[in-house]
């Protein structure tokens, strides 16, 4: 296991936008639109939207990152269109609870919708109209839907239940109860369908086998507080978590290294607690929430903390980040989407020399041909063993092994 905040430093502090400047722009006349709510000198620009008249509780990018799908404690789910920013279509009338997370499948061009009432939803994109309604057995906190569209994973709450329901006709698949200890607050589908993930209050994480219908890999973290959320890199190997012990942790669980290293310790990163985290495609980045009010993206090959973005009013409790990492996406309680566009911070005078100072990425390893030292990235640390000297020394016989994320 890899800990994501040994080496993080909040080096952004003069970029990050002002806590105020959103004030200071005028709303639109319907409230329900996109503006520009940046000083013009700032390097981030951002990009409002407003909508939900309660807590926004999840954002999800989709759709060739086009779309825009949110959820939100005034029972409500809204489509957006990204470029212009306005809803699309709001997906109302059907909860009569909070709804806790939302999910797309574009497969089927529906919208799957999570929670406190107990009920699981399923909503045309087009009509906006219910098309099956699955009761469960406890509030839900979460919802996550496989990559081939036929398989809804869900966590409830009380019963600390994992369900797994047909997203074609709502009829329930599986049903584990008391799966963790204590309240699930989130579930994942992993890149390849082959298990789901959930992590939870009482501190653990488990992977639950879609062939074998059993849990394959549980793991007493290193967390010392609630664990809130988790992300998979694209290819399956890595797990990130995010807990209210304001860190972040990166878990091998292909090889299963973190058996034999354990937990690392690690110093604060946000100076509030995590909510939320996601991997951009390639995972080179790691966008992560905070109840500090920030959103702050993380370099994973150095594992250093490039961005500290502030604006929201209050928690920040999801995020996401487009495919091309041009956009990351943040939504919080203070009832506002924000979208920052960070495509150009290569350039900013900060991002360079963090770039340039931070070796937290680097491990020192000892050649083994020769037994010199030598300097590796991290994440590359498991496949070279050699030195560069000695690898040249030997072409015939050593393949280079590309780093498993990126």
């Amino acid at each position: 296991m890899y800990s994501l905040v040994n080496m993080a430093q909040d080096v952004l502090d003069p970029l990050a936008l002002d806590e105020h400047s959103a004030e200071e722009e005028e709303e639109t006349e319907d409230n329900t639109q996109s503006v520009w709510e940046h000083d013009p000198l700032a390097q981030i620009p951002i990009k409002v939207l407003r909508g939900h008249t309660d807590t926004i509780s999840s954002c999800q990018l989709a759709l060739n990152d086009q779309k825009l799908v949110t959820s939100s404690y005034d029972k409500t789910a809204i489509l957006w269109d990204v470029e212009s920013g306005k809803p699309l279509r709001v997906f109302e009338g059907g909860h009569t609870a909070p709804v806790t997370q939302c999910a797309l499948i574009p497969q089927k061009n529906r919208l799957i919708t999570a929670s406190w009432d107990k009920t699981l939803k399923a909503w045309d994109l087009e009509t906006g109209q219910t098309l099956w309604s699955a009761p469960q057995g406890g509030l839900l906190t979460s919802c996550s839907v496989s990559g081939d569209g036929e398989v809804v994973a869900s966590a409830t709450d009380m019963e600390n239940g994992l369900y797994l329901t047909c997203a074609d006709t709502g009829k329930q698949i599986t049903r584990i109860i008391g799966h963790h200890k204590s309240t699930i607050p989130r579930c994942c589908f992993d890149p390849l369908d082959r298990h789901v993930a959930t992590v939870s209050a009482d501190k653990t994480i488990k992977l639950w086998d879609l062939n074998s219908r059993q849990t394959t890999l549980s793991i007493a973290s290193s967390h010392t507080n609630v664990i809130s959320n988790c992300c998979f890199t694209k290819d399956g190997r890595y797990l990130c978590t995010a807990s209210w012990d304001k860190t972040l942790q990166l878990w091998d669980v292909t090889t299963g290294t973190f058996r034999s290293q354990g937990g690392e310790g690690h110093n604060i990163g946000h100076d509030g607690c995590v909510s939320s985290c996601m991997f951009s495609d390639d995972a080179s980045l790691l966008v992560s929430g905070a109840y500090d009010r920030t959103v702050a993206v993380w370099d994973m090959r150095a594992i250093c903390k490039l961005l500290l973005l502030k604006g929201h009013m209050d928690w920040v409790m999801d995020v996401a980040i487009s495919v091309d990492k041009k956009w990351v996406v943040s939504c919080s309680k203070d009832t506002t989407v924000r979208l920052w566009n960070i495509e150009h911070t290569e350039e900013i005078p900060a991002v360079i020399e963090t770039r340039r100072t931070q070796a937290g990425g680097f491990q020192i390893k000892k050649c083994e041909a020769c037994a010199r030292s030598f300097s590796v990235f991290r994440m590359e640390s498991d496949s070279t063993t050699k030195c560069v000297f000695c690898r040249l020394k030997a072409p015939t016989t050593y393949i280079p092994v590309p780093p498993p994320c990126f």
